[in-house]
């Protein structure tokens, strides 16, 4: 006679049954029992200094960005390290990860050999302008003060220290955009 042949897709059954009660209580869990993820962006501006530091450094009131002082290089050390660590390395070595794939080199800032000439105007014309056929970029679409602070920044870290005029270097960055 005919036999029943039900029994051959029970496992079939249990299984969409089983897979069903879960996806329903697991749905269950995340409308009505678990509180969500809080997506509220707590964004914090890793240049912005820490508020047991004192005043924050404004470089937009500063009057003669030409001018070196401690808070300009501070600054302008901040500023190497977003823009120009990636080539240079953070101490300024030419050791940057991103320089390692450039011919020629990154510049070592340290040890000074400048094919540019040396001094701050020079410094500045380079940061503005980049070198060209070589893999130093133009960033003179930074604001003057930034590169001013990153050109202070340099000078500070490097053994070939500037021996520019300030007279000259201030009529200079009159004229400097």
């Amino acid at each position: 006679m005919s036999e029943n042949k039900d029994h051959y897709n029970r496992g079939g059954l249990f299984a969409f049954m089983f897979s069903m009660v879960f996806v329903f209580a697991f749905f269950f869990y995340l409308v009505v029992i678990n509180k969500g993820v809080d997506l509220a962006e707590n964004v914090v501006d890793p240049n912005a200094p820490a508020a047991a530091t004192g005043p924050v450094f404004d470089i937009t009131t500063v009057k003669e960005p030409w001018v070196e002082t401690p808070e300009m290089i501070a600054y302008g050390q901040k500023f190497f390290k977003t823009n120009c660590a990636m080539c240079h390395g953070e101490k300024g070595l030419g050791d940057g990860a991103a320089g390692a794939a450039l011919n020629p080199k990154p510049r070592n800032l340290v040890e000074g050999k400048w094919t540019q000439g040396d001094g701050i105007i020079n410094h500045f014309k380079v940061v503005t302008n980049g070198i060209p056929g070589s893999s130093m970029a133009a960033f003179g679409h930074f604001k003057v003060a930034d590169r001013w602070a990153v050109t202070h920044f340099i000078n500070s870290i490097t053994n070939n220290k500037s021996k520019d005029d300030p007279a000259k270097v201030a009529e200079f960055a009159k004229t400097a955009k």
